[in-house]
């Protein structure tokens, strides 16, 4: 499975290095800044302060759900774990449609940007739905993908066997095969899930990492500590949920914690480095910036929509308990609540 974790890992990186140079830009915009830079020395020490705040939340936020072994309630199979996806997909899909795509609209609407052609088309909704179609061939294909692959590995297995058994072993060995298939088939969706998942968080991770590294107003880094930090830990809680579900190797679930915990504090570095370089008005800036968002706000609502929520509701033990259905349609309400109040400071 880490063979197949490599190439995801690989374009994190190149886009984490790739990132800084692309969002410096030119800083000849005419436009001018919302707010005077005011203490540079204040502004550092929040930067550090939220830097570390950002990190162990993200961290935790992440590791809760993955300590079923410890915690019965955090067990996939049990009520709770239900409530508290339904809480963390909610906080998903508001990032996207309060937090992300907004923010993606008033970049690409920026008055910093010429009328032609940002203003005669709607970039921002095209980028998220292009994002959402192609999150969708992307799961259906490594779904796809890795079904295959997994099957014919275990066909080849049982062809080998077969040479060495009796014919009654050999149809045992079938008999649960065919019990396992189903199984083996919904591990495999949920790891394709949380890869994709992660991928959309990160590029959303890292973008207001950098924004807010980049700040040189105390008076706008001061709330930002809590908003972030309280943003990362609910998302943290969604990506740990689908990485529990997904069993990979405690390698790979590593992997994947570090990455997520470490998106945002690497964004808040990198902020920091390219402060006197960059100029958050620059067209190349508000290029990229806003085309990201977009490209991200559609990844994490289609992947809350489609391969959270719906999987869960479609659910035969959902289904069959009203109790049930009435804890998660509220964990769903408080959770993206919570993160809408959150767009009032962040």
């Amino acid at each position: 499975m880490m063979k197949n974790n490599q190439p995801h890992i690989a374009w994190i990186f190149l886009f984490l290095v790739l990132l800084p140079s692309l969002v410096v830009g030119d800083s000849n915009c005419t436009c001018v800044k919302d707010e005077e830079s005011g203490d540079k020395s204040l502004a550092r020490k929040y930067k550090l302060i939220a830097l570390a705040s950002i990190l162990v939340a993200s961290a935790i936020g992440i590791t809760l759900p993955m300590m079923g072994k410890t915690f019965s309630a955090l067990r996939p199979e049990n009520d709770f774990f239900f409530m508290v996806k339904a809480f963390a997909a909610g906080v998903i899909l508001s990032t996207g449609f309060i937090h992300v795509l907004p923010d993606a609209f008033e970049k690409l609407t920026s008055p910093c940007l010429s009328d032609h052609p940002w203003r005669d088309f709607s970039f921002t909704g095209f980028v998220a739905m292009l994002s959402a179609i192609g999150t969708l061939m992307i799961d259906s294909l490594a779904t796809a993908y890795f079904n295959k692959s997994h099957f014919n590995n275990k066909e080849d297995q049982e062809n080998g066997e077969e040479l060495g058994n009796n014919m009654p072993v050999h149809t045992h060995a079938t008999h649960g095969h065919a019990h396992g298939s189903t199984s083996a088939s919904t591990q495999l969706r949920h790891r394709v899930i949380s890869q994709v998942l992660e991928l959309g968080i990160v590029v959303h991770s890292v973008i207001i990492g950098i924004s807010l590294g980049a700040s040189e107003s105390p008076k706008k880094i001061r709330p930002l500590i809590a908003a972030l930090t309280f943003h990362q830990f609910f998302e943290g809680m969604g990506l740990g949920g689908c990485i529990s579900q997904a069993k990979f190797r405690t390698k790979a679930v590593i992997i994947m914690a570090l990455f997520f915990s470490l998106t945002t504090p690497v964004g808040i570095a990198i902020g920091i480095w390219i402060t006197n370089y960059y100029s958050e008005n620059s067209p190349t800036a508000l290029i990229v910036e806003g085309i990201l968002n977009a490209a991200s706000a559609g990844i994490l609502i289609y992947m809350s929509l489609v391969d959270l929520l719906a999987a869960d509701f479609m659910h035969p033990k959902f289904q069959e308990s009203g109790r049930l259905q009435i804890g998660v349609n509220i964990s769903l309400l408080i959770g993206a609540g919570c993160m809408s109040l959150l767009a009032k400071w962040a």
